[in-house]
């Protein structure tokens, strides 16, 4: 399957109808593959929950506009707070299991590439910090 910039304009525009403000497009074949790889269109204002994934780590990278990629300690206090942006020398961020993290995208049209280990697992109330 060829990548296309219009794939990402197609999936960005989908985003931005979407009531998430967000939309994936999964490279992996099933939710069982033991690798889960797919894109995410973000827009501006998307809700994305401080959560965990606390038997794979996570690797973000990307691809068009920019994101802040927040890591918090247990108790909630910001650890670490990163602005990504395609083409910068701050691009992506790969995250340890167990780490509490979020992003939120910075500019309309934000797409960006995650991969985690499977299968997919989707994420309980504990892996949520409220």
């Amino acid at each position: 399957m060829l990548l296309t910039t219009t794939l990402l304009d197609q999936l960005s525009c989908e985003a931005s109808t979407s009531p998430r403000l967000r939309k994936n497009y999964n490279l992996h074949d099933s939710l069982d593959a033991p690798s889960q790889r797919l894109f995410n269109a973000l827009q501006p204002g998307t809700k994305m929950e401080i959560h965990r994934h606390r038997h794979t780590s996570e690797t973000t990278i990307v691809i068009q506009g920019s994101v802040k990629y927040t890591i918090y300690a247990d108790d909630g206090k910001i650890e670490e707070a990163h602005i990504l942006k395609t083409g910068s020398d701050r691009f992506g961020f790969n995250v340890p299991a167990g780490v509490w993290h979020t992003m939120e995208p910075l500019e309309s049209d934000t797409v960006v590439f995650g991969c985690k280990d499977g299968p997919y697992h989707p994420l309980d109330k504990s892996d949520l910090l409220i």
